[in-house]
């Protein structure tokens, strides 16, 4: 059956890169559940200074986007929302719903819904990011009440190339803070431009754990705020459930 894309809902995105693209992990999901649309930030570098360039631009981002029909918005950036600790992230959050009126989240909230979901309070981290960053992280998931294991990032700052990152080596990296201390309950591996719809089912299969990363489980979590059904095959077990009544 042929899908009108012009009938869906719309739903928002802020994006970090300044091209405005939508990630392809959005389409891939739930192209004929959703049309959606994305402004960019033009971040320039994944990293404190970077984030700060750019961070009061989200209001404007969203406005634009509540301008051309978004139902929701979704601020789909991990570090951005998660660099300056929990209580900001709700902030965020707040300030794109004062600014349009609309439903909003963030990717950072939707990583903590999904690992929530899943059942997940220790886990194993695996990242992008500098240490800084990492650092940051995990003091932001300490907040929410999620336990980090192990950590360890590729130290990239570059917000284009982190989309260049093979699967093996994201793989690698999965199984090697997993490896770490095996206590850990999941493994999540976070950056928004990291590719990974492709190999978080055969992860979970080698690992026997849930594996969470960033970009799926934002799209997952707006399309929830949209009230639109989440499940969706052969993606890993967070696609299976529905978790917008967790946080």
């Amino acid at each position: 059956m042929t899908v009108d894309v012009a009938t869906l809902p719309k739903l928002g995105l802020i994006v970090p890169p300044a091209a405005g693209k939508v990630p392809d992990d959005g389409p891939l999901l739930y192209g004929e559940r959703a049309q959606f649309m994305a402004r960019g930030l033009a971040l320039t570098e994944m990293s404190s200074a970077g984030y700060e360039a750019v961070i009061d631009s989200v209001a404007d981002r969203a406005k634009s986007l509540a301008q051309a029909g978004a139902k929701v918005i979704s601020l789909m950036g991990t570090s951005l929302s998660f660099y300056r600790g929990a209580a900001f992230n709700r902030r965020l959050s707040a300030a794109i719903f004062d600014a349009t009126g609309l439903p909003a989240t963030t990717m950072s909230s939707a990583v903590i819904r999904a690992l929530q979901a899943s059942g997940v309070r220790r886990v194993a981290v695996a990242t992008a990011y500098i240490d800084d960053v990492n650092h940051r992280l995990v003091s932001f998931l300490r907040e929410e009440g999620i336990e980090v294991t192990a950590i360890k990032g590729l130290a990239m700052t570059d917000v284009i190339g982190v989309g260049n990152v093979t699967p093996e080596i994201l793989s690698a990296l999965a199984r090697e803070v997993f490896a770490e201390d095996r206590s850990a309950e999941g493994v999540l591996i976070s950056c928004g431009g990291l590719r990974t719809l492709d190999i978080l089912d055969p992860l979970e299969t080698a690992l026997q754990i849930p594996v969470i990363s960033s970009s799926p489980a934002g799209f997952w979590d707006v399309v929830q705020l949209a009230d639109i059904d989440p499940t969706v095959p052969s993606f890993g077990r967070l696609f299976q459930q529905s978790g917008r009544m967790v946080g």
